[in-house]
C-alpha cells in the first residue's frame, strides 16, 4: 500500500481513485493577484516497516485571467487652470492601476459622453488614450464658465474588457483681461449732459455718482475711483471706494458756470487696467444761465467733430481720385497700343524697300553688260502673293536672263520667279 501526501498549507490536495494512482486536485479558488506560482512537494510513502518514501516537488504557475478592474487611486480629480490659457495646454493627469498581466492589464483613457451648455464635453477637454494626460482643448472665458466637470473611463485589454470611472474637475482662474465698465453717468455723443450745483451748496454737497461695474472677480473687481483732470481741482473730490462726488469747499460767485472733471476708474488686478469717464457739471441757480453756457462747449466739440470728418473725406477724395487716375492711364495705354496694331495690320499704303544696285563690267565679261534697276511695291495683305520681273530686253538672248536679288525690308517675299 502506498500513501501520497503534499507537505505545506497549499491550497491543493491529493486524491485516489485507483489503487496506487493519485491526483493532485485544487482545494480552493486560486487568485494570482496573491500568490502567482506555488512550489508543491509530493511524498509517496509505502506501509512496511520501516517505511520507504519518496518525495517529488512541482512548481506550478497561475495563469491571469481578466478578473480586475482597473482602479484609481482618488474618486476624483481636481486642478486649476487659468483662463485665456493657450488650446492644447496640459491640464492634469489621471491614472489607474490594473493587477493583472499583459494584455489585462494595459489599461486606456477616454472621455465619458456629457454635455456643457448644449455642447459636447470634447470641445473643451480632451484626454489621452495612453497616458491619461487631459488636455484644454480651447482657450476657456473665465465670464462665460467658471468650472469643467466631466468623466473618464479607465478600460483595460482583456476580453470582455473591464473599466472604471473616475470624476473630474476644472476650475477656471479669473485673470485680471477686462476693464472697468460705466453705468452711469451715460456718456453719449450726441448730448451733452451736466449734473447741476446750486451756488449756496455747501461743503460735502452730492453732485452725482459714478457707478462703475467690473466682470471680473475677486481682487481684479475692487475698483477704486479719482479725479484725473478738472476744472478746479479745489472744488471737487471723488470718494476712493464710492465713486461720489462731492463739493470740498462752499461755492462762490467767482466759480465758473462750467466745470469738467475726468475721473479715472481703475481696480486693483495685475496687470492693473483703467478707464475714464467726463462728468459735467454746471454750477449755477437757474436752467438758462445753464444753457447759454454750455451752448459753447457742445459747439466745440462738434466744430471738432466737424473737423475730423472733413479730414476723412478728404483723405477718401484724393484715395479715390488717385486709383481712377491710375485705371484710366492704364485702359488709355492699352486702347493706344491696340489701335496701332490694327492700323499697322489693315495698312494699303506701299511700302518701298531698298534695292542694291547692280553694276556692269566694264570690260563687258559680266552676265549683264548693263545696269538694270527695279522698284516693288507690295502691301500687308499680300504675304503669298508671287513677285514677277518683267522680261529683259530683246536684246539679250535667252541665256542672259539672270535672278535679281531683292533685299526687302520689313515684308516677306514668298516667291521669287525666274525671268
Amino acid at each position: 500500500m502506498v500513501e501520497a501526501k503534499d507537505q505545506g498549507r497549499v491550497p491543493f490536495k491529493i486524491k485516489s481513485n485507483v489503487r496506487n494512482y493519485f491526483a493532485l486536485m485544487t482545494d480552493a479558488h486560486l487568485d494570482r493577484e496573491r500568490v502567482s506560482e506555488y512550489n508543491i512537494t509530493v511524498v509517496a510513502s509505502d506501509a512496511g516497516s520501516p517505511p520507504l518514501s519518496i518525495k517529488h516537488t512541482f512548481n506550478l504557475k497561475v495563469s491571469d485571467v481578466n478578473d480586475n478592474a482597473p482602479v484609481f487611486p482618488v474618486s476624483i480629480y481636481s486642478a486649476n487652470v487659468a483662463e485665456n490659457n493657450s488650446p492644447g495646454v496640459s491640464v492634469l493627469s489621471v491614472s489607474a492601476k490594473d493587477p493583472d498581466e499583459n494584455q489585462n492589464a494595459r489599461v486606456s483613457y477616454m472621455l465619458e459622453q456629457s454635455e456643457i451648455g448644449g455642447r459636447s464635453i470634447s470641445e473643451f477637454v480632451s484626454v489621452n488614450a495612453e497616458s491619461g494626460v487631459i488636455l484644454a482643448a480651447r482657450s476657456y472665458d473665465y465670464e462665460q464658465m467658471k468650472e469643467l466637470s466631466f468623466i473618464v473611463r479607465a478600460q483595460d485589454g482583456g476580453s470582455p474588457p473591464l473599466s472604471s470611472n473616475v470624476s473630474v474637475r476644472i476650475l477656471i482662474q479669473d485673470q485680471n483681461d477686462n476693464a472697468p465698465q460705466v453705468l452711469y453717468p451715460v456718456q453719449t455723443g450726441g448730448s451733452l449732459l451736466a449734473e447741476m450745483v446750486p451756488r449756496s451748496a455747501d461743503v460735502g454737497y452730492l453732485v452725482t455718482k459714478v457707478v462703475a461695474v467690473d466682470v471680473d472677480s475677486g481682487q481684479n473687481a475692487w475698483l477704486s475711483y479719482k479725479v484725473h483732470k478738472a476744472t478746479d481741482r479745489a472744488l471737487f473730490e471723488v470718494g476712493l471706494h464710492n465713486g461720489e462726488i462731492r463739493t470740498v469747499r462752499q461755492v462762490t460767485d467767482k466759480d465758473a458756470v462750467k466745470q469738467r472733471l475726468t475721473v479715472l476708474r481703475s481696480h486693483n488686478g495685475r496687470p492693473s487696467r483703467s478707464a475714464s469717464v467726463i462728468v459735467n457739471v454746471a454750477v449755477a441757480d437757474s436752467f438758462p444761465q445753464v444753457l447759454s453756457e454750455f451752448t459753447d462747449l457742445s459747439m466745440y466739440d462738434k466744430e471738432y467733430n466737424d473737423q475730423l470728418t472733413f479730414y476723412l473725406v478728404l483723405a477718401l477724395a484724393v484715395v479715390s481720385f488717385l486709383f481712377i487716375t491710375c485705371l484710366l492711364l492704364i485702359i488709355s495705354v492699352k486702347v493706344y497700343r491696340w489701335r496701332q496694331s490694327r492700323i499697322l495690320y489693315h495698312s494699303n499704303l506701299p511700302v518701298i524697300p531698298y534695292c542694291p544696285p547692280r553694276y556692269s563690267d566694264t570690260l563687258g565679261t559680266g552676265t549683264l553688260p548693263h545696269v538694270y534697276n527695279y522698284e516693288v511695291c507690295r502691301t500687308t495683305d499680300s504675304i503669298k502673293s508671287d513677285c514677277k520681273l518683267d522680261r529683259a530686253p530683246s536684246r539679250f538672248s535667252t541665256m542672259e536672263r539672270d535672278v535679281f536679288p531683292f533685299n526687302l525690308l520689313f515684308l516677306p517675299l514668298a516667291f521669287l520667279r525666274r525671268l
